[in-house]
């Protein structure tokens, strides 16, 4: 999405923000972009690799197998980077290349990629 005119909402600033950081971060078969996107809800996570424009994994706080760490949003973002972190591993994956998705790198965002580092995923 190609932005002409100053953004006018918070969302706007914040997919002008992922544009200026995708530039940066590229994700590939053998290292993925782990890419993080909370709603005001729910936090979800995804591998993407860039070479063929595909989702190789997803999770999120929705699914059945999911397991909060803690209470609140927080823990559900850390049950989210453990969830993403083991399906990952079960694919053969072990680095990937984190992407804040035009957010802060603090509170949900940071326990996703604590949590994902916690289950052995290398940054």
């Amino acid at each position: 999405m190609r932005m002409t005119s100053r953004p006018k909402t918070r969302e706007q600033r914040r997919v002008r923000r992922h544009l200026r950081l995708r530039k940066k971060v590229i994700g590939t078969a053998e290292r993925p972009r782990l890419v993080v996107f909370r709603s005001l809800k729910h936090t979800y996570a995804q591998l993407v690799d860039d070479g063929c424009g595909a989702t190789i994994l997803a999770a999120s706080d929705l699914q059945k197998d999911f397991e909060a760490a803690g209470k609140g949003k927080i823990g559900q973002a850390v049950g989210v980077g453990k969830l993403i972190a083991q399906r990952a591993k079960a694919q053969g994956i072990s680095s990937v290349v984190f992407d804040r998705g035009g957010y802060p790198f603090h509170g949900r965002v940071k326990a996703v990629a604590d949590g994902a580092r916690d289950s052995g995923l290398e940054f």
